[in-house]
């Protein structure tokens, strides 16, 4: 029978590790005072390097929903996904900012998990260029593409369908914080060859539970689930992505989670916890968002 390897310890991984060294060993005169030395009192640090390493374990995933495996069935949200994909004709296009793909409480995963894998793809990064990224700047040149980023230069999405030459056969959102986003629509060229169209909508944001700069503001999934709707001309679809967001919000706030009120309702009603920035563009910012001043 082979011997059995024994389990690595704490002095053995940081032998191994490059530029890793001991601590250096207390000299008589540099004991700390009172007499009483570290091996005297049986906590000598030679003791804590024979420790074996425990090695951290991710915790296995739900391959649909995307949620974390756990003793409690209430975690998955599979239940609350369609029973098959939704049947769309609109290809979809996610550019995701590659911190969001870390996040816990992030919608793409649900958006997903409603539709085809041939009709949304996801695509992580901060800069895309035609030479690298062929396929999307094929999708970007296209007639029937939109970008959906909201700005003075966007066109309602129901109204531009009215009027559009080419109906729209795929449609590009960001996803990320409002910062995020911003500097990756206007630090890629790409993005400014597809039609921008915009959201017009009065309804308030349903993923209470991560915080909005307004009212107005609308999570990835929620945008897409307006958008497809629009562009499908089926209402059914709205309410069939949401349902999976909704249950999120949810289960987080029976187990401990806050409602997030928006930054713009938190400033008017003077409970914004924060002090005012004194940076003169962030407080331009935040007057505006006090004047309900769409931003």
């Amino acid at each position: 029978m082979e011997p059995q390897e024994e389990a690595p310890t704490l002095r053995d991984a940081v032998a191994r590790s490059p530029g890793a060294s001991m601590p250096p060993r207390l000299d008589e005169e540099e004991r700390p005072e009172g007499g009483a030395s570290l091996e005297a009192d049986g906590a000598g640090a030679d003791g804590l390097w024979e420790l074996p390493v425990e090695h951290a374990e991710r915790r296995p995933e739900c391959s649909r929903c995307r949620r974390t495996r756990a003793c409690c069935a209430k975690v998955c949200l599979c239940p609350f996904l369609p029973v098959h994909p939704l049947h769309i004709s609109t290809q979809l296009y996610i550019i995701q900012h590659p911190a969001e793909e870390s996040k816990v409480l992030r919608t793409v995963p649900l958006l997903t998990a409603c539709l085809p894998q041939d009709k949304c793809k996801v695509m992580i990064g901060r800069r895309f260029s035609e030479e690298r990224d062929v396929e999307l700047s094929t999708v970007c040149r296209k007639s029937g593409t939109l970008i959906l980023y909201p700005g003075a230069e966007a066109t309602n999405l129901e109204e531009f369908i009215t009027d559009a030459p080419v109906y729209p056969s795929t449609i590009i959102l960001i996803d990320g914080t409002w910062s995020q986003a911003k500097d990756i629509f206007y630090k890629n060229s790409l993005f400014r060859l597809p039609k921008q169209v915009q959201l017009k909508t009065s309804t308030s944001s349903q993923y209470v539970i991560r915080m909005q700069p307004t009212n107005r503001c609308l999570s990835t999934l929620e945008c897409a689930a307006v958008a497809l709707s629009i562009l499908e001309k089926n209402h059914d679809i709205r309410e069939t992505l949401l349902h999976p967001l909704q249950a999120l919000c949810s289960f987080q706030l029976q187990h401990g989670a806050q409602i997030r009120l928006s930054k713009e309702y938190l400033l008017k009603n003077g409970l914004y916890p924060k002090p005012m920035p004194k940076n003169k563009r962030k407080l331009r910012k935040m007057e505006l968002l006090m004047n309900s001043v769409k931003i």
